[in-house]
């Protein structure tokens, strides 16, 4: 159906979620059921399902209060709430386009902050990563209490972006970081990065890693994240963008993405130049998801279930930001409720819709 009538294209069986224009997460879901955010004007709680909000309560986060985007929220299961995110009170990117390299103190610094009262206070702030990421797609728990998030690297001659991830075995109170994935490439967005990952039943840990190679590539670790040592190219077909992976209540798998083409073409606008050194796809324009019953060996068949088809000029945010109108990337997965999938998008789309699994898993 087409939303509002502004082009945008949301599936039959796609629920929009009743929630103030903004809202779009990540969310974790508190002690008592309700849930919280995280906004650059600091935390906020909600228990009506996300329809209305408290106040901000800050969090001290960089040299500002509160979070600018680029975080990751995780709730461990002994109750601590930790905040992984890209520091944007310092944030600095310039890329020199006659040298072909990113200028030498571009920053986006990665910190970490934890909370242990439910939000209501945060300590532990340190800097996990000084450096330049651009965004944090996931981070998780395994099974033997781990927290691990990929964390995107920018590195030099030529300029290109790697993955690491670090891990920390004390709810987030200390961490340590694993061998870097670099697969080459040269450009402001090539590389292997914004990565997202899962814990296979047998223990290791799956990563799917955006490139510019059509294809994600994918990496497994079977110590918890602190090495990488098997990688290869995956057989899901993906555009140059990030792709979003979950364990849900299920057992399944799942996993929302742009695909290399949209739905019935076998071409697609590509671009190389300063942003990659192959001509890329950069198909944004609509969202699948597919599932796995066999820990990411194969996936179901890609059900396309959001459109918003890119066209010229610039449409303003609430906050007073303008952004390219249409696109839909950088989904995030949020299990509400046992099969209640909410999929939403930031300033990419900002989509904010609910599914159902078993409406979309056969």
């Amino acid at each position: 159906m087409d939303v509002r009538g502004t082009g945008r294209w949301i599936h039959p069986k796609a629920a929009e979620l009743d929630m103030p224009l903004g809202v779009v997460g990540p969310f974790v879901e508190l002690s008592g059921g309700g849930l919280m955010i995280v906004e650059p004007t600091g935390a906020r709680t909600s228990d009506d399902d996300g329809k209305t909000w408290s106040e901000p309560r800050p969090v001290t986060v960089g040299l500002k209060s509160g979070m600018a985007e680029g975080g990751m929220l995780l709730r461990t299961r002994d109750g601590a709430i930790i905040l992984m995110y890209v520091d944007r009170s310092n944030f600095y990117w310039v890329w020199d386009d006659a040298t072909g390299k990113p200028a030498d103190n571009v920053r986006g610094d990665v910190w970490s902050i934890r909370s242990l009262d439910e939000g209501k206070t945060w300590t532990d702030r340190q800097m996990v990563m000084q450096g330049y990421c651009g965004a944090i797609i996931t981070i998780i728990q395994t099974s033997t209490g781990e927290v691990v998030a990929p964390v995107q690297r920018l590195l030099y001659d030529p300029g290109r972006h790697a993955t690491s991830t670090y891990v920390s075995a004390d709810d987030g109170a200390s961490w340590t970081n694993s061998n870097t994935i670099d697969l080459g490439g040269h450009g402001h967005h090539d590389g292997a990065f914004e990565a997202t990952l899962a814990e296979l039943k047998d223990g290791r840990l799956l990563m799917l890693i955006r490139t510019t190679l059509d294809r994600f590539w994918e990496a497994y670790s079977e110590d918890k994240g602190r090495s990488w040592l098997e990688l290869r190219p995956s057989d899901i077909d993906a555009s140059n963008a990030p792709g979003y992976m979950a364990r849900l209540s299920s057992g399944r798998l799942a996993l929302v993405w742009n695909r290399l083409y949209p739905q019935g073409a076998a071409m697609t606008p590509r671009r190389s130049g300063q942003a990659t050194q192959a001509a890329a796809s950069n198909h944004r324009d609509e969202l699948s998801i597919a599932f796995s019953e066999d820990e990411g060996q194969s996936w179901s068949a890609p059900v396309v279930f959001a459109r918003n088809p890119r066209h010229p000029g610039k449409m303003t945010l609430p906050d007073g930001r303008e952004m390219w109108a249409g696109g839909i990337s950088y989904p995030k997965i949020f299990e509400r409720r046992p099969g209640e999938l909410w999929i939403t998008t930031g300033f990419q789309g900002h989509l904010r819709i609910s599914i159902q699994e078993s409406d979309f898993v056969d």
